[in-house]
This record gives structure tokens, sequence and C-alpha cells, in this order.
């Protein structure tokens, strides 16, 4: 690098002598579990080059997430450009902070190069700030693998495998306060932890440089996108995905029913970066599909090809919230609010959804859940035909708080005609002092629920989980001004959530015919 730091950087080859394409991953998390990958991609033509970021594994500094990606991406850049082996093509490919790399350098690629990026996004900031809450179960589970795989690599391995990774999060997360986990985790301080909790919260500063999502553009190459719908970053991955199909440039999308780490979404990544850089460098089009949008529809079990994402103009179909744990397209009428306590010293948990998690992520039975007395449940009758939904649901909730420091979390689910209750999407909105100020102290809350492609089948019912938590995979609202970093104080809060005429809160369902 520019400043004499040395990367570790591995390079596999074909055997065949004949000039290649090369495929490019630059990784946080160790050589050892890519170097796979790589001799796949060499066993079908590819020069593969494999690169541990700065401070990661065997290369020196030190790592400080996103910051350096741009600088020494663009210096492996130009390494490359100088090697006897390099043909002029190139293509970049990997998952999460390794598509992130990626997009720090899309502007600065060679003419004949190609990307495929999977489960990822341009920028951060609003993955670890989703809906003005705190991403707690992603930076406790994240930062638990990167150091773990640097210091200890058999037994992260082994904590990933047996929920152990869960489990100290879940312990490290009930005690403040939390710019301290470092030391509960690892009985030390983690110099990257304690910056981003004390320098990044609120500060548009720290978020500017680490932002790439300008580079997307005319520049940017063909790009195949992949992600899941129960992935943390799949809303961020479809924006960039709309971003450079507007500009006019090649891209592909396929979105399966996986989370994160789903192994069947790491086998479909290198499947699809094979496909792509086939295409695009080699000039072998033999696994493109006929249409670029590849859709997974749950609850039917069916993909789906689409010339676009999203796939149309839908129609909206609006759901209303009624007293007696009603969902239904009928009119409001006057009633009373709906009231429940959120006391974070026993905080509403999360049960499955779009998050980080070795175990516990995705589609899971809600009853555990929707037994507390912290929730509110409101369930449609049974539907009387098949009810397809592709895109985001919209909700818009009334509601009031005693204390105005709250949390709103909503969630939509499908339940069977066995009366098992399962998670599709989701959304978070935190609401702090520092918002204005509004009439009768009532909040009308819109959420963007993260996008999805489910059927709800006929004789199947629609449910809204309301709440004001889901930890850990949110921090939970401590009910103070306390800088959640370094709170310690925890005040339960009395929430009342409205359904009447002059409040009507309901869920707006995006609807598409199959």
């Amino acid at each position: 690098m520019p400043d004499g730091v040395e990367l570790e950087t591995e390079l596999y080859v074909p055997r065949n002598g004949v000039r290649s394409p090369t495929i490019l991953m630059r990784v946080p998390y160790g050589l050892r579990g890519f170097e796979v990958v790589a001799e796949i991609y060499a066993e079908r033509g590819y020069n593969a080059v494999i690169q541990a970021c700065r401070g990661t594994a065997g290369s020196g500094g030190e790592f400080d997430p996103l910051s350096h990606e741009r600088e020494d991406g663009l210096a492996t850049l130009n390494w490359i450009k100088a090697q006897p082996w390099f043909d002029g093509r190139l293509g970049l490919s990997g998952p999460s902070y390794l598509g992130y790399a990626q997009w720090a350098i899309s502007d600065a690629l060679p003419k004949h190069s190609a990307m495929s990026v999977k489960v990822t996004s341009a920028e951060f900031k609003s993955i670890v700030f989703p809906g003005g809450s705190f991403n707690l179960g992603l930076l406790f589970g994240w930062i638990q693998v990167v150091e773990g795989i640097k210091r200890m690599p058999v037994r992260t391995a082994q904590r990933m495998g047996s929920g152990g990774i869960e489990r100290l999060s879940y312990r490290a997360s009930m005690k403040l306060p939390l710019v301290d986990a470092d030391r509960r985790i690892f009985g030390r301080e983690v110099p990257f932890w304690r910056r981003w909790l004390t320098e990044s919260v609120g500060n548009d500063a720290f978020w500017e440089p680490l932002d790439h999502t300008h580079r997307i553009g005319a520049r940017t190459p063909p790009t195949s996108f992949v992600s899941g719908w129960y992935d943390f970053m799949l809303d961020q991955l479809l924006r960039d995905y709309e971003t450079l199909s507007d500009a006019g440039d090649r891209t592909r999308l396929t979105v399966g029913p996986w989370f994160h780490i789903s192994e069947e979404l790491q086998f479909e990544s290198i499947r699809d970066t094979l496909s792509w850089m086939n295409a695009q460098l080699m000039g072998d089009r033999g696994g493109l599909h006929d249409k670029p949008v590849r859709l997974h529809i749950g609850g039917r079990n069916e993909w789906h090809s689409f010339a676009a994402y999203p796939p149309g103009v839908p129609d909206t179909q609006i759901w209303h919230l009624h007293p007696d744990k009603v969902l239904s397209q009928r009119p409001v009428k006057t009633s009373e609010p709906d009231r429940y306590t959120y006391d974070p010293r026993h905080p509403t948990p999360s049960v499955g959804g779009a998050m980080f998690a070795f175990s516990g992520a995705g589609p899971m039975n809600q009853a555990r859940l929707e037994a507390r007395k912290d929730v509110l449940v409101f369930t449609s009758e049974p539907l009387f035909a098949d009810l397809t939904i592709i895109g985001n649901v919209r909700a818009m909730i009334y509601a009031r708080a005693n204390n105005p420091n709250a949390d709103l979390f909503v969630k939509l689910c499908d339940v069977d005609e066995k009366g098992v209750s399962v998670n599709i999407c989701d959304g978070i909105v935190r609401k702090t002092t520092a918002d204005p100020a509004v009439p009768d102290d009532i909040w009308k809350l819109n959420f963007k629920l993260h996008a999805t492609a489910h059927t709800f089948r006929r004789d199947h019912r629609l449910r809204l989980i309301v709440a004001s938590g889901a930890h850990p995979r949110f921090a939970r609202n401590t009910g103070t001004d306390e800088p959640f970093g370094t709170a310690t104080k925890l005040v339960p809060v009395e929430m009342e959530i409205f359904h009447d005429p002059l409040r009507p809160s309901a869920v707006h369902l995006p609807v598409f015919e199959l």
C-alpha cells in the first residue's frame, strides 16, 4: 500500500496457461475460508485473487471497518494491472463486507470489468441505524466473527455452529453501558467498537466518506445482485440495483428465501459469479436467463422471472387495525386505543427476521412472541383467495407514549390453517426527545417494512404484530436521553395504539397477480 502496509494476498491461476480474466475478492475474515472459492474460479479458467483487508489475517495495519477499502482497493487495482498474468479483464465478487469493498472502487475499474455483489450495500449508516434505532445484534455478532477469526479461529467456528455467538451477544446486551460490551465479550477493549459507539451516532461527518452510493452510475460495470428476503441489507441492495438499472447499465437480480448466512445463498453466490463473469468477461451467455430478475415467492415456494424489479405498479390494499385484535379492510369506527407497557428491563425479544445471526434468523413461529403482554396482535379473517405481495409493505400507526423516548416495531405474519404464525417482513421506528412536538402528543408513524415476495394462501390469515422492541436484534430504547452507548438507566414506557376515524392505523400491501 502507499503507506508501506503490506496486505496478505493469494493468487490462484488456471493450469492451462491461457491468458485469463481475473476475479478479485477482498476479505476481512481471513483467507482460509475463501481459498476453496478461489480454487473453484481458477479451475474454471479465471485468475483468482483473494486479499485480507488491512489489519486482518496476515495483513499489516489496524482494521478500521469500512475506512480503508477505497484507498487499499485502488492500490490493489494498480498492483493487479502491473502483473504479467493480467489481460485487462477484471471481475469483482463476494458477499456482505466483500460487496462493500467492491462498491468502494466500482468507479475506477478497467473498461472490461464486471461485478457480482451479494447481500451487501454501498453504504452502512442506514444498516447500523435502521429507523433511527441501533442494529445491536449485527454489531455484536459481527465483532465476534472478525475478532474471533483473527485470535481464536477454531473456537469461533464452534460458536458459529452451536449458537454460541447469539448466546454471548444476548448476555452482553443485557448489561449496561453498551460501550463496555467489548470487555464483557473479549476481556479487552476493541478500538473500532468504542469509536463507533461514541463517534458515529448522529454524526454525518463520520459516515460521509464511507458512503459509496454516489459511485453507482455510468461508470459502474455490468453488475449482478443476489440477496434473500430475510437479509438485513436487502432494501439497500435493492436501492443500489434500482439506481444502477435506472442509469441504463446491465443488471441482474436474484432474491431467494434466504437470510444473510444461509448455506444455499453461499452456493448461489458462486453460481451467480461464474455465470455472470462467463457472460460479461468471456462472452459465454449460456448461463443467463431470458429475464434478468428472478424472485422466489414465499407461501407457494415458486421461482418467478420478471423483466424488472419492481415488476410493475402494484394494487394497494389497505388493512385497518380494529379493536378486539382485528385486522380488516372494513372502515374503522370510534374506539378506545389499545395499550401495553414496554419495560426495557425485560425487553420484548426478537423472534426470527432479517438479522445477522447464525441461529434464529429467517422465518420462525411467532407464538412465543405473540403470547407476551407487551405485544399487540391484530389478525384478519381467513382469506377467500390467494393474496400475493411483492415489494415493501407500508404501515401507518398512530401512537402515543408517556415517554418521548420510545420505539415502535411492527411485523407482518402469515397464519396458516392450524394457527401457526410465521414472520414475513418487519420495520422499526425510534422516537426521542429531539423529535418535534405533535398535537395531543400522538405520533403518526410511517413504516417501510423490508421488501418481500409472498403469497398468503386461501384460508390463511394476515397478522400484524405491534411492539416496542425486538431485542437484542435492535438495542432496547432505554427510555432516557442518555447516549445509548453510555446509558445506564432504564425507564419503562406506556404505549397507546389508536384505531379510530381520526387516527386510522393501517397496513398497506403491494398486491400483484401472478
